[in-house]
């Protein structure tokens, strides 16, 4: 049991390792865009430009800040000197000291008086009365209240901006994250079509050799089967020894051009496995290998509108994007020495707090108001630096101009050679029948004896290359028709 277990294992995995993955067009595409790298990375590109295109647009809104602080300090703010605290804590002994001397300097000038009973008794009263208590404690509390205590201040404010009027640097930044959201959008689908390409001109590849693979093989089967005919002649006497080593050479030359075609077609698949993000080693079988005859139909490349093509070529776009950047860059460079204007508003708190005396307590108030910034003069530094940034702006202009001169020039050579390729596919054609139609009556005659074995090789030759003629034309018009979609910017996944 265990045995059949393990043939069973052994088995599957035998299946699993020969299995082909067959794959067509549209698949190895879809592959190529799944796993390239730098298609990744221009989306994240994207993801980049469209959150900043959002952070650009809150530049509108109002900001709002919050500030706190504290600081100990090794003394506190007095309001009141040394002199003017000592006068206060001994008010009430001043002034009952004044008192006593102002009665007695009235007894002094007065003498009659002590002689009124009532009057004495008055001065007797006074004296009983102590107001020198009363009012040194009145004045101490006037020290007190004059005391801040700022020894330990604490601070805080919540501030709101609201922009008004920035020059228009506001508005600038934002048409500017705009435009790069759509640049990158461009960039992405210039990679795009770079990838699907690359692709496409991989596949075709494999698809060439795999063709060509089939042809030496069929090629050798023919000479090999030339050799044995020859060697039996060579055996009853009627072909010489030099007409099988004539044959023999053909037959190493075609085994060496089968190794070479599989060697490449082998480096071929890996390049493609590359390109689709499989494994170099992986068993791949294309779709378009197994077709005898690709029979592809030559495009009609006439009556191309330029004006059609400079909308959907990407790199016309990103040019465009970019003039409308640099653009927008002078109107950023030129609000720097414009007026900016702001609304301000804020509440402040503070403790001590000085809203109603010093107290320990927090308390604040708001406040609301206009900043207006206005440059005045510097030395005609924002004229050259708006200059400058104009000056970019041309450059950039001057290479969406080149940019179309040289698609121009692209989309016309793409459609001469689609033009040139349709026609070498018609010879090919015509030339592959004549091939055939040789090489049969080589054939014939070589088999009734009435022609030699080198007229044969030389008809198996001319068949040979009419047929890798014939493959290389069909691929090529396979390729054209790649280029001038790409030419024309119309080289995209559903295409």
């Amino acid at each position: 049991m265990k045995k059949l277990l393990c043939f069973i294992w052994l088995a599957c995995l035998a299946l699993s390792i020969g299995a082909q993955k067959v794959l067509n067009l549209d698949s190895c595409r879809a592959l190529a865009i799944a796993n390239n790298k730098e298609l990744l990375i221009s989306r994240e590109k994207i993801n980049s430009a469209h959150y900043q295109r959002k952070a650009a647009f809150t530049n509108y809104l109002p900001e709002i800040s919050a500030t706190g602080g504290y600081m100990r300090t090794q003394k506190e703010i007095s309001l009141l000197n040394d002199a003017q605290k000592g006068a206060l804590g001994s008010i009430g002994t001043q002034m009952s000291g004044a008192m006593q001397n102002g009665i007695q300097g009235i007894l002094t000038q007065h003498p009659e008086l002590t002689q009124n009973p009532q009057f004495m008794a008055f001065i007797q009263t006074l004296g009983n009365v102590d107001i020198a208590t009363p009012l040194n404690g009145l004045g101490n509390s006037l020290i007190d209240a004059f005391r801040t205590d700022t020894r330990n201040m604490y601070a805080g404010a919540l501030t709101l901006t609201q922009p008004l009027y920035m020059g228009g640097k506001i508005r600038a930044y934002n048409k500017i994250t705009q435009y790069a959201e759509e640049l990158a959008r461009q960039q992405h689908n210039t990679g795009l079509q770079e990838v699907i390409l690359s692709t496409d001109q991989a596949y075709w590849q494999v698809v060439s050799l795999a063709g060509k693979k089939k042809l030496a093989e069929g090629y050798l089967q023919l000479l090999q089967k030339l050799e044995s005919d020859v060697d039996k002649m060579i055996a009853e006497g009627v072909a010489t020894k030099a007409d099988g080593l004539s044959v023999k050479v053909k037959v190493n030359e075609a085994e060496m051009t089968l190794t070479k075609v599989e060697d490449g077609l082998s480096l071929s698949r890996m390049l493609l496995c590359q390109l689709c993000g499989l494994d170099l080693s992986t068993p791949i079988a294309l779709k378009d290998e197994k077709e005898n005859d690709l029979s592809p139909t030559p495009v009609a490349a006439n009556g191309i509108d330029l004006e059609m093509v400079y909308g959907t070529r990407p790199e016309v776009r990103s040019l465009e994007l970019a003039t409308e950047i640099y653009k927008q860059k002078v109107n950023v460079t030129r609000s720097e020495y414009l007026p900016s204007l702001a609304l301000m508003g804020s509440y402040m708190m503070t403790n001590p707090s000085t809203f109603n005396g010093f107290e320990k307590k927090f308390k604040g108030m708001w406040s609301v108001g206009v900043v207006l910034q206005v440059p005045v003069w510097h030395w005609r530094e924002g004229t050259y630096k708006v200059k400058a940034a104009k000056a970019e702006a041309r450059i950039v202009q001057h290479q969406l101009d080149d940019a179309k001169e040289k698609i121009e020039l692209q989309v016309n050579q793409s459609v001469f050679r689609v033009n040139e390729a349709a026609k070498k596919l018609a010879m090919a054609e015509k030339n592959l029948e004549k091939a055939n139609e040789n090489l049969r009556y080589a054939t014939l005659g070589f088999e009734e004896g009435v022609i030699a074995a080198g007229n044969v090789l030389e008809a198996h030759t001319a068949w040979l290359s009419a047929q890798s003629e014939r493959i290389d034309a069909q691929i090529d018009v396979k390729l054209t028709d790649i280029y001038l979609k790409k030419a024309l910017g119309q080289l995209n996944v559903d295409k």
